[in-house]
């Protein structure tokens, strides 16, 4: 089945443009557009795609704001991709935060647009390396300021949740964990379906963010 795209940009060019690029895929599918983040939280409603592409600074309703209210519902199942012209940390943070599941640059090509729809849709996290690097940084200082009560949600956690939670936080994939710890990938994968039901996590973007929020993961050179 095709991956089915909800395009939202108040600039008509870069919708149609996105449009055409994605379309011209065997495996995805545009839906709809949406001119700001009000319409793309009723053009959600309405027709149900699985991949929202959400452009940051919109009128009305912005992207971040629009992504919050998009996978609040504790039975959301939209994912969405974040589209920006824009690097700062500020938008960055704050777009995982309020639930996106991944943040790419209008720069990206043709062929990284779609894989990062596919990889998103997947249910894995997409950043592009400008990006990480930013996060990374935001990460850091964020760590050194005090805890929130968060913290006390590890504790619900089994030792082995703990330390798969910490190496999907340091990127690794499902097989690479069962490598590191000598585990089926099977096993890991079941292993991150609890730390995501335990925590009241949607995936492992929040899962990553929430890894660092509390301190279980520090990033390397801080």
């Amino acid at each position: 089945m095709s991956i089915r795209v909800l395009i939202a940009d108040d600039q008509v060019m870069v919708r149609q443009g996105f449009g055409v690029l994605l379309n011209a895929e065997p495996d995805i599918e545009v839906i709809g557009q949406a001119v700001d983040g009000e319409e793309a939280i009723a053009e959600t409603a309405r027709l149900s795609p699985d991949v929202v592409l959400m452009d940051i600074r919109m009128p009305r309703t912005d992207g971040i704001t629009a992504t919050r209210r998009l996978t609040s519902p504790a039975d959301a199942t939209v994912k969405v991709l974040i589209l920006t012209t824009f690097d700062l940390d500020e938008y960055v943070y704050e777009a995982l935060r309020a639930g996106a599941s991944g943040f790419l640059l209008k720069d990206a090509s043709a062929s990284e647009l779609a894989e990062a729809v596919r990889v998103v849709a997947g249910g894995d996290a997409l950043l592009s390396p400008n990006v990480t690097k930013r996060l990374i940084e935001e990460f850091a200082r964020i760590a050194d300021g005090p805890r929130g009560p968060d913290r006390q949600r590890l504790d619900g956690l089994t030792g082995r949740e703990t330390e798969v939670l910490s190496l999907v936080a340091q990127g690794l994939s499902n097989s690479e964990i069962a490598a590191h710890l000598v585990l089926a990938e099977q096993t890991v994968k079941t292993h991150v379906s609890r730390i995501l039901v335990k925590l009241g996590l949607r995936d492992r973007t929040q899962a990553t963010v929430f890894a660092y929020e509390t301190g279980l993961v520090r990033p390397t050179g801080y």
